[in-house]
């Protein structure tokens, strides 16, 4: 842990130092004062909105209380009515910055071995081993992040139902869940160019991959450049007893060679993430959008396909238009020979008080199938 800053405080008249863990990237805070349960969320709030950092010494379960009563003064601040769709979503993405910044401000102490030296404190060692790896010095975090590796632990414990695999998926911290399994149907149900050998892109958990594999493709190569995203896509593939027809390795895209069939689920929302998490969601400039599309007549074999599994709700937020998708497609040297759609059934879509809700409303997935047009130059496309 020597490698993670250190953050200073006074505490009882005396200088205290300890390592300072935030998986997010957040930088530690300046100024540290003690709270405990005396403490109210009035106060708290007013403490942490003008940026000082409150390290709890009281009741664990009166500190996620005091968290909790904190997020609702948060969320009912008012929001300015936005005039376009792209102002609702800097505004949403602005408002979930602050309030992710103030939440947290509320830090909890750990000790050697992801210990919480705090009454009531749960045993919360085997969620943040899984996160952080272990921990030989004192450090302190947030209790929203602490919340947010319970969650991903019970996640990674219970799994997520796979209708289109008959089984589960068991994400990692930091690594998506796919919860939203329409674009697991899509690919279940697309007609295979091929049972020999697809290429899964940017695999995940491994679910795609396991798809296909379950499908009846022989091999299939899953690439991935996230060590979690990998350990987690493997230990999927073995539990599900598929190791034997699905290889997953550390790639930047594509894999050597080529391929009948090229998968790829790119983050949907050109935009910059905040977190690891949000990687699997925004994609700043399209780079992986691009840089899957631009690659893809390199890596496909003659008469192959490429499927691409994409959300139009950057288009209904104005981050991106469908022309600029097809101007893409065609200049990568590809030509769509098919699309299949759903809508999204995620509880957001009917939630009018999203400030997204618009957009999620009217939102289709779709699974593009690419093929390399006629003529097409078989080097990767490089961009202007």
């Amino acid at each position: 842990m020597s490698d993670f800053p250190i953050v200073r405080w006074t505490e009882a008249g005396e200088e205290r130092v300890a390592r300072w863990r935030s998986e997010a990237g957040t930088p530690p805070p300046k100024r540290i004062v003690i709270a405990d349960d005396r403490m109210t969320a009035d106060a708290a709030y007013r403490l942490a909105s003008e940026g000082n950092a409150l390290l709890w010494r009281g009741d664990f379960h009166n500190a996620r209380q005091l968290l909790q009563a904190m997020a609702r003064r948060a969320d009912r601040k008012q929001r300015k009515p936005a005039a376009t769709p792209i102002d609702a979503f800097n505004q949403h993405r602005q408002a979930q910055s602050q309030r992710a910044r103030i939440l947290g401000m509320l830090l909890l102490p750990f000790e050697t071995g992801h210990v919480i030296p705090l009454r009531r404190a749960p045993d919360v060692s085997q969620a943040c081993t899984e996160a952080y790896g272990a921990a030989e010095e004192p450090y302190i975090a947030s209790m929203r992040e602490l919340l947010g590796l319970i969650g991903a632990h019970e996640w990674r414990r219970k799994g997520v139902e796979i209708a289109a695999l008959g089984g589960r998926i068991h994400p990692h911290y930091g690594v998506f869940s796919p919860v939203r399994g329409e674009y697991v149907g899509l690919v279940a149900g697309a007609p295979l160019p091929s049972l020999e050998l697809a290429f899964d892109i940017g695999t995940g958990t491994g679910v795609l991959a396991a798809v296909l594999a379950q499908r009846g493709v022989a091999r299939v190569v899953a690439t991935d450049q996230d060590p979690r995203a990998l350990a987690c896509a493997r230990e999927n593939i073995v539990r599900l007893g598929l190791g034997g027809r699905v290889e997953v390795t550390q790639a930047d895209l594509f894999p050597p060679g080529r391929a009948p069939l090229v998968v790829c689920n790119p983050p949907w929302v050109p935009a910059r993430p905040s977190s690891p998490i949000e990687h699997a969601v925004y994609d700043p400039e399209s780079r992986m959008l691009r840089g899957f599309l631009n690659g893809l007549a390199a890596h496909l074999e003659p008469g192959g396909e490429g499927w691409l599994v994409l959300s139009d709700l950057a288009e209904h937020l104005g981050l991106r238009s469908r022309e600029e998708l097809l101007a893409v497609i065609e200049n990568a040297g590809l030509t769509v020979v098919g699309r299949n759609d759903v809508r999204p059934q995620h509880p957001r879509a009917s939630d009018q008080s999203d400030p997204l809700h618009a957009a999620r409303a009217a939102e289709v997935t779709s699974l593009w199938r690419l093929a390399v047009r006629s003529g097409t130059s078989l080097e990767p496309v490089s961009e202007p």
